[in-house]
């Protein structure tokens, strides 16, 4: 199980240092800057989630590869930032990618430091936006999560998929693949047939 959870930490840890550092360059930040958001939003879920289940230290300053991978995604945006804005399209598939093995990694591992399944998976659904939500506060823009975005519900149902998928006698990677394969199609398709979350009637004059 633990090798499962490094490895889908650090998958997810990557595609959203991406978007954070794709997010950087757009508001032109320098260098420096460009950093920071990616290192944001690739490991402040993560960090989020080790500080409310109690994992000290969080997973993101104990284990030099959690500091390494954001960084590495960040100077590649900053590099080719060109080629990487280009693939808007892709960029969101790779961050539903990355939110479907974060609630997931995040679920099991509440899980594994005795959590129930009702908070494990609150937990998993935090891991997956907590990142994207600090870096948007940082950017200066309203949260995506709270903009009409199926965003955290999918992340929500992944990892009540990956808690329910723990009490069986399945093996860990399947019930990874079972969590993040939900999450990922609901993302998939909100972005493709362009569902939102409802908004109040006639916010927007108010």
């Amino acid at each position: 199980m633990a090798g499962t959870l490094v490895t889908l930490d650090l998958v997810g840890i990557f595609v959203f240092a991406i978007s954070g550092a794709l997010v950087a360059v757009r508001k032109e930040l320098d260098v420096f800057g460009v950093l920071v958001l990616a290192a944001t939003t690739g490991l402040g879920g993560g960090f989020l989630r080790d500080v409310l289940i109690g994992a000290a230290p969080p997973a993101a300053l104990a284990d030099w590869r959690y500091l390494l991978v954001p960084l590495a995604a960040g100077l590649v945006c900053f590099a080719f930032h060109g080629a990487v804005g280009r693939m808007e399209r892709q960029v969101n598939v790779f961050d539903a990618f990355g939110l479907s093995v974060f609630c997931v990694a995040g679920a099991l591992k509440a899980l594994d430091h005795g959590l129930g399944p009702v908070p494990a998976a609150l937990m998993g659904m935090v891991t997956g936006i907590g990142g994207g939500m600090v870096r948007d506060l940082l950017a200066g823009r309203v949260p995506v999560v709270f903009r009409g975005e199926l965003y955290a519900t999918p992340a929500l149902a992944g990892a009540a998929v990956a808690v329910l998928g723990d009490r069986t006698d399945l093996p860990a990677y399947v019930v990874a693949v079972a969590g993040a394969t939900v999450c990922l199609v609901w993302r998939l398709l909100a972005l493709w047939r362009g569902w939102t979350a409802p908004l109040a009637a006639g916010s927007a004059s108010v």
